[in-house]
């Protein structure tokens, strides 16, 4: 169903992505900027565990659900790592290594849906560890502050690069997956 509850949820990451933005653009100091974005981010990635669970549970889900959840998740992480690079909070060569794998995994699961066999490139554990560090390590960065006594930057700067070769990681393992696949194909 195009407009559901699980449906609209997901939705709401997509209409986050101008809020978090929209933040820094604000005539706020720069502590109340990381704090609201931070929220905000917290907020919109915890629809996506609400939204799946919601549809597994009110029995609403759907393709275009299916399809749109990971599009808003990818939306949401790489307009993030796009402000944290404009920050000078992440280097842009993680931001480039975790777009970059966005784009190309993304691009295999649709080639592979075209032909029969999306199986092989279906979510592994390991793509979900690093969609998990990827979501720990991006409010980390963009509050930017202490918490707790731990230096967000410091522990963000830590889990972003473990992101970056959990991504590498989890390319090359759908890669391979695929390669049988694509082998196939070449001939």
């Amino acid at each position: 169903m195009f407009f559901n509850l699980p449906t609209l949820l997901t939705w709401a990451r997509i209409v986050a992505i101008p809020l978090i933005v929209a933040v820094y653009e604000l005539p706020l100091r720069p502590t109340t900027q990381n704090l609201v974005a931070t929220v905000l981010f917290i907020v919109f990635a915890l629809t996506d565990w609400a939204d799946g669970w919601l549809a597994r549970r009110l029995n609403q889900t759907s393709s275009f659900g299916a399809f749109l959840d990971p599009v808003a998740d990818k939306f949401l992480v790489c307009a993030s790592l796009l402000i944290l690079v404009q920050l000078d909070r992440a280097d842009a060569l993680v931001a480039l290594v975790i777009i970059g794998r966005e784009i190309a995994i993304s691009a295999l699961r649709e080639w592979m849906a075209q032909i029969g066999a999306s199986r092989s490139v279906a979510v592994h554990m390991v793509g979900k560890l690093k969609t998990t560090v990827q979501m720990v390590a991006i409010p980390f960065l963009l509050y930017d502050g202490r918490v707790f006594g731990l230096d967000t930057r410091f522990w963000g700067t830590g889990l972003i690069w473990l992101a970056a070769v959990l991504t590498i990681w989890s390319m090359v393992y759908y890669l391979q997956k695929a390669l049988p696949e694509i082998r196939a194909r070449a001939r």
